[in-house]
């Protein structure tokens, strides 16, 4: 399991060397996108011929009958790489069906370290640490996400509980608003945008102030985090 940078232009020395190691010896790759695939492996071992690269790939459009077909390299003796978009392959990504196949199949599961904007974030937030969730994508639907985001929020409250989640790049204006009109002023929210790139933003404060200076974040990578305090 290969992590990948957080963007284009993040360097690759956010990249442990053996990033670079395994994928020198590795003819069979399982990629999330086969041109932001190839255009990484040409990144880290530019050398490496493109035209000997045998690519499948895994994605939401990826056949339930597809997944045992991928991982019959490995039961002929082959490693097989595994490179999501961005950042590290099954954690907020389609791997982890693959992953659980091949732990059904006695196949050796090997991650290697790389960087993970989940854990990126959390680490720049100053919430809690020890305690969190990852909720993925809330949904779309304005009265449901208003549903959700105070679910969450109580939850936090009560556990004492980081909640973090992403959206769709396009939309993160909306979720940034959304999040403004439903969350308590004094709520600690959290945006951590363009990790590992030179333009990189963790910012924490309360709702209250985020409501007076609001970042356009359109079409930027972000992780939205937030914690209610208990109040006495």
């Amino acid at each position: 399991m290969i992590p990948q940078t957080l963007g284009d232009t993040s360097s690759l020395d956010h990249l442990s060397p053996m990033v670079k190691q395994t994928i020198s010896k590795l003819e069979y790759f399982i990629i999330e996108n086969e041109k932001a695939g190839r255009r990484f492996i040409k990144r880290i071992c530019p050398d490496k011929k493109q035209s000997e690269l045998k690519l499948r790939s895994l994605n939401k459009f990826t056949e339930d009958y597809e997944i045992p077909e991928m991982l019959q390299p490995c039961l002929e003796g082959f490693s097989v790489g595994m490179i999501s978009d961005a950042g590290c392959p099954g954690v907020a990504d389609p791997g982890a069906v693959l992953v659980s196949k091949a732990h059904e199949n006695g196949i050796k599961v090997v991650p290697l370290v790389g960087p993970s904007s989940i854990l990126l974030a959390l680490m720049g937030s100053g919430m809690n640490g020890q305690s969190f969730a990852f909720h993925g994508y809330l949904p779309i639907d304005k009265n449901q996400r208003k549903h959700i985001i105070k679910s969450l929020e109580r939850e936090s409250q009560e556990k004492q509980q980081t909640q973090l989640f992403i959206e769709t790049p396009y939309r993160n204006n909306d979720m940034l608003d959304a999040l403004l009109q439903n969350l308590h002023p004094t709520t600690k929210l959290c945006i951590a945008c363009d990790l590992n790139l030179d333009t990189e933003y963790i910012i924490t404060k309360p709702v209250a102030q985020w409501s007076k200076n609001k970042p356009n974040l359109h079409k930027r990578p972000c992780i939205f985090l937030f914690e209610k305090e208990n109040s006495f």
